[in-house]
């Protein structure tokens, strides 16, 4: 049976949580990247698919090899996180549907082959862009800031971290402690009658 969370669990993972611009110089552990992975892999993908493919750059050198991709209104907010996460997916994913999704072998036919491909893209895509938005909810569980971004190159990234294979890139996300200076005002959010119908 499923219970409400506390308000402090709200507040942390809803109300309260800001998108990040800038940066203490309090560091990420790998074991806290590995925590949050821990959380995201339980939420929900069609079929199990968990295309979600992540890199995360925790040094110098590594997050160097990302600025020629960086728009520069998002460099040195970029270069001076802690961690930065590139939520990629792969588009070839059907290829572990035996492991994730043993009890229907035959599922991973619907994606195989050349004429399965804007198929395979359209699925990889949407559920990798469930599991980075479950990213950012783990990372605030486990009392990390977050500051998502695009505002890249995804061709460039894709040749520079996958080799221009099957795994694609979607979007960054920041990972440390914000710094409370940096964070803009809180912008407006849409009405629920402006978003919502009910039927």
């Amino acid at each position: 049976m499923q219970t409400m969370i506390d308000s402090t669990a709200v507040s942390t993972l809803f109300t309260e949580a800001r998108s990040q611009n800038g940066w203490t110089d309090k560091p990420v552990s790998d074991q806290q990247l590995r925590d949050l992975y821990e959380l995201m892999k339980f939420c929900p993908t069609s079929a199990n698919s968990q295309p979600a493919r992540l890199v995360f750059l925790r040094t110098t050198e590594a997050k160097e090899r990302l600025r020629p991709a960086l728009s520069p209104g998002n460099v040195d907010k970029t270069m001076s996180a802690p961690v930065v996460a590139i939520i990629a997916h792969d588009t070839d994913f059907h290829t572990l549907l035996h492991k994730t999704f043993p009890h229907n072998p035959d599922f991973a036919a619907m994606f195989t082959g050349d004429e399965k491909r804007a198929v395979r893209d359209s699925f990889a895509f949407r559920n990798g862009s469930l599991q980075g938005a479950y990213l950012i909810m783990a990372a605030r569980a486990i009392g990390l800031d977050c500051g998502p971004m695009s505002g890249f190159n995804n061709a460039l990234v894709d040749q520079t971290f996958f080799n221009n294979g099957s795994v694609k890139s979607n979007f960054l996300c920041s990972l440390g402690y914000g710094d409370p200076a940096k964070v803009m005002e809180r912008l407006l959010r849409l009405d629920f009658a402006e978003v919502c119908q009910l039927l």
